[in-house]
């Protein structure tokens, strides 16, 4: 009869556990200063027929204090053309939330255009953190450049993208009526679209081939992480596309798009995580390595860091 628990034990147990978990909510982990904004990369959105882009990240940062915003710009185009459009709903929620900054946390795309409204309007940022983004660009966007400029196949390839892009904006409930600019994005996330923009925004941006880049530039603080495991789950059918995707990294350790020394911005927490592309904002609905730490434990970790960091 050892495993039974008698009624009351049970009760009294329940109860203990309750007001643990209510103390474990009143610590406040994740209550940064200012709030959480995020930003999503190529092809983006912040929710499409009731699933998230960031799979079960905002609600496990909002239980332990976080205020945490989600913002959605075009699916496809300039890093600079995102971050205009990042910026007015930047401006918007440091008003509403009366804190007047914001901590953003891009992913992929969203890194460059979070680094482009940091660098254009810094008394608006304490932080800006990227998750696999290609701040020095991507070999899959290099490869894809290949195709020559003006070619029928380029526009072939533009339309469909664009199409995609399009139907993602549609099905996502989107306010953003701006036209979708595949070829735009390709030349942002191509190296040498990247080393333009490192040029004219250079902030947090590594002056060595993987080395770190300044952690803090005009109050503003940089951090990033990444992953390098194209393959992490044999249920979830998209690490078969980023396996593909990966083919021209060659051996260069990498998630799928971005390549572990790209994704260097400012105070590097880690680069090797087991984790791939959509791995880093917890996709394919949440069916990431067993051999990994929950990407939502790494983003509540980051929170409790900005926190501490007073941010």
């Amino acid at each position: 009869m050892r495993n039974r628990i008698s009624i009351p034990l049970a009760v009294g147990l329940a109860a203990s556990l309750a007001g643990f978990s209510q103390q474990a909510l009143a610590s406040g982990y994740t209550q940064t200063r200012y709030p959480i904004v995020l930003a999503h990369g190529m092809l983006g959105f912040d929710s499409i027929l009731g699933i998230d882009y960031w799979y079960g990240i905002p609600s496990a940062l909002r239980r332990d204090g976080a205020r945490v915003y989600i913002t959605e710009v075009s699916q496809l185009d300039t890093s600079e053309a995102r971050g205009e459009q990042l910026l007015r709903q930047v401006e918007e929620i440091a008003a509403i939330s009366g804190k007047g900054k914001v901590n953003l946390i891009g992913h992929s795309h969203g890194g460059p255009t979070a680094r482009y409204v940091a660098a254009v309007r810094p008394d608006l940022i304490a932080s800006v953190t990227s998750v696999g983004a290609p701040h020095k660009g991507s070999k899959t966007a290099d490869f894809l450049r290949q195709i020559p400029e003006g070619s029928g196949g380029e526009a072939v390839l533009a339309g469909i993208v664009n199409g995609l892009g399009g139907l993602i904006n549609f099905l996502s409930g989107s306010s953003s009526t701006s036209p979708q600019n595949s070829l735009g994005s390709l030349e942002s996330l191509n190296s040498a679209g990247a080393e333009r923009f490192n040029a004219k925004f250079p902030q947090g941006i590594p002056t060595s081939a993987c080395g770190e880049g300044a952690y803090q530039v005009r109050g503003v603080r940089y951090y990033s992480w990444g992953g390098t495991k194209p393959l992490t789950n044999i249920l979830d059918v998209s690490d078969v596309l980023l396996g593909a995707s990966s083919v021209p990294f060659g051996f260069e350790a990498n998630d799928g798009l971005v390549g572990r020394c790209s994704s260097h911005l400012g105070m590097v927490i880690r680069d090797n995580y087991r984790m791939n592309h959509l791995d880093e904002v917890n996709q394919t609905f949440g069916l990431t390595s067993l051999f990994e730490t929950s990407p939502v434990s790494v983003y509540r970790q980051h929170a409790n860091r900005l926190k501490n960091a007073g941010l």
